[in-house]
């Protein structure tokens, strides 16, 4: 049974958690549900131990980039060697 929260939020975070929501086909309500379970169900002696506090900081301050196309063989090739340098 689902229950309604109020939660406050710095506006950038809000409009940024929701564009992530929305490219990656998933409600803010159930990303935030998701978040909270994986923080819940471990035991965590503080928050800087829980794995994603890093990329939940990295997506919020826009710092992570995520590429989703494919790349053609070619271009990974090019890449692979350029940083071989």
């Amino acid at each position: 049974m689902d229950a309604k929260i109020t939660l406050s939020f710095d506006e950038s975070v809000i409009k940024k958690a929701k564009r992530y929501a929305e490219e990656n086909n998933i409600s803010l309500s159930r990303l935030t549900e998701f978040l909270l379970t994986k923080v819940t169900t471990n035991n965590y002696s503080s928050f800087e131990d829980f794995p994603v506090a890093d990329w939940v900081s990295m997506v919020s301050e826009g710092q992570a980039e995520y590429k989703t196309k494919a790349q053609k063989s070619k271009n990974l090739s090019a890449e692979f060697f350029k940083a071989k340098k």
